[in-house]
């Protein structure tokens, strides 16, 4: 798939194209069943298949008090966009300038010249152009103008359950600790990506050694406090089975929130297991508890060591030896 950071790099061969925008975060089941139907009517035409996304999130240049807590970062984003089989994403660098454009703009700028676009597919609900003055009658008109058809998709959702999906969802499920219902609208695991840095030492003392990782500059959004079963992938791609604790620690006192990950059967390694300053990614798979206050350190590492085996039951189907 070929990525594009800036209108500008769009090569002057590039199309004729099937075109979609939105902003993908997450990449939710919903997103790839609309990606799917660019992809194969971009197939079936003998087209280019191209989504067209902004970073930052529009909110966070406009009305950043508004702007919600993103579900994944850009890299994150641009690989799971690559796995529904798009041919091109265009990452539009979104600032005031472009806050600006007209919708006649944008369309021509983008959609047409830049990408030659044969057919863009969007949702009823599609807003574009400057205070989002541009709607679907726009599109539509703009379309008949400049020679491209505009493919209207139906809301996606899960026809099971009452709430379509939608990042708005996945917020909701991840605000409740809820990661396996996150997983479901998402189609894939939610992930935290941060870099591990030293924190009190305190699960080494306990005999649980854990990677703290930066929340304040993590890419995802972090679930609600509690325990839970995950996997930690290093750089390297080595992906390792994690009981992951999220938290302020209330046994010790603790007031900053915290997110560490005990990787599970460190022993056999010769030296242990040293995780600082990589840069990794904890996928969440479920929830195991919420955050408790201990009596005391016996009581903790006790309930440790049953969090411990029910993360090897989860993740590796099996119970301690």
């Amino acid at each position: 798939m070929q990525r594009w950071e800036d209108l500008s790099d769009v090569g002057p061969g590039f199309g004729p194209s099937v075109v979609t925008i939105g902003n993908f975060d997450g990449v939710h089941r919903g997103h790839a069943a609309v990606l799917a139907q660019v992809v194969g009517l971009a197939r079936s035409r003998g087209l280019a298949s191209v989504a067209v996304t902004f970073d930052p999130h529009p909110l966070q240049v406009l009305h950043p008090e508004r702007a919600p807590g993103l579900l994944t970062g850009l890299e994150h984003r641009l690989d799971l966009l690559a796995a529904t089989g798009l041919d091109a994403v265009l990452v539009m660098p979104f600032t005031p300038e472009l806050a600006g454009w007209s919708p006649q703009r944008f369309v021509e700028d983008v959609f047409v010249r830049a990408l030659r676009a044969r057919v863009v597919v969007v949702g009823h609900d599609v807003r574009f152009g400057r205070a989002n003055s541009g709607d679907l009658a726009t599109m539509q008109e703009l379309g008949a103008r400049s020679g491209f058809e505009v493919e209207v998709l139906d809301d996606l959702g899960d026809s099971g359950r009452a709430q379509r999906w939608s990042s708005t969802a996945v917020r909701e499920a991840l605000a409740a600790g809820e990661v396996g219902r996150a997983a479901e609208v998402l189609g894939h695991p939610h992930r935290v990506t941060s870099t591990v840095v030293h924190g009190d030492h305190r699960g080494r003392e306990l005999g649980y050694p854990t990677a703290n990782l930066d929340t304040e500059h993590a890419e995802g959004l972090v679930p609600a406090d509690g325990v839970y079963a995950g996997w930690l992938t290093r750089a390297s791609g080595e992906r390792l089975p994690a009981a992951v604790s999220i938290g302020t620690n209330p046994t010790f006192d603790g007031v900053r929130r915290q997110l560490e990950a005990f990787c599970l059967d460190q022993e056999g390694r010769e030296g242990g297991l040293d995780l600082y300053g990589e840069r990794v990614d904890l996928d969440f798979v479920a929830h195991l508890r919420s955050t408790q206050r201990f009596d005391g350190v016996e009581a903790l590492v006790q309930q440790m060591e049953r969090d411990v085996a029910t993360c090897r039951r989860i993740l590796l189907g099996r119970s301690p030896a």
